[in-house]
């Protein structure tokens, strides 16, 4: 799989960051650095790529910077680099939703093996996210009658129980479930089935509008 994407690098020691850059540079991949997290945050950041981030620096720290990027609606891989006795820290990025962590000193290959991992990752976000989005669109035509249809479909309803709880005709609830395969191109309830959790990825991590 081609790698896609900028490797951001935010550490507060120019020396590691110039050493990093060379390493990454030298074996292919583009490379962004950053001497804050501050200033990493400012930046305009494109979709794909990762960000390689020391977890102890001044101001904003790897788990803060990790939580803005959230909270801005950015989803870029994060792997963090901590130092000796930083496990428990390195931990709680993981549960963050960190996709790697790295303790100093480590490895080149170490470290090239968690970029590829995590630009890999990126590249599944960015099909998640497009594959979302299309399903969010498909849905969008449904009429506020037939979403409402759709979303009783989904959780196993009968028609006669869907008719009963929005108290319409067996009959009308057919003709809205029929236009709802119809427009949606579905063959079968697992197909409505997999457009709903298509439309809603898994973690919440996705930013289009459902």
């Amino acid at each position: 799989m081609s790698m896609v994407g900028t490797i951001h690098i935010v550490d507060d020691d120019p020396a590691i960051c110039d050493s990093l850059r060379v390493l990454l540079e030298a074996s292919g991949f583009a490379v962004r650095t950053y001497e804050s997290a501050a200033a990493f945050l400012g930046a305009a950041l494109e979709i794909g790529g990762c960000v390689l981030t020391d977890v102890r620096m001044p101001d904003i720290d790897g788990l803060e910077l990790q939580k803005r990027l959230r909270e801005a609606g950015s989803w870029l891989p994060v792997i963090v680099m901590t130092g000796q006795g930083d496990i428990p820290v390195a931990v709680r990025a993981m549960k963050a939703g960190a996709v790697d962590f790295l303790e100093k000193p480590f490895d080149d290959e170490m470290l090239l093996n968690a970029v590829r991992r995590a630009l890999n990752e990126s590249v599944r976000r960015q099909k998640t996210e497009a594959a979302a989005e299309a399903a969010a669109e498909r849905l969008g035509d449904l009429t506020p009658r037939e979403r409402e249809v759709f979303n009783l479909l989904v959780t196993g309803l009968s028609t006669k129980a869907i008719a009963n709880q929005l108290r319409a005709s067996p009959r009308t609830i057919e003709v809205h479930r029929a236009r709802v395969f119809e427009k949606l191109q579905a063959r079968s309830l697992p197909d409505l089935v997999r457009l709903m959790l298509t439309a809603e990825p898994e973690g919440g991590w996705h930013h289009g509008s459902g």
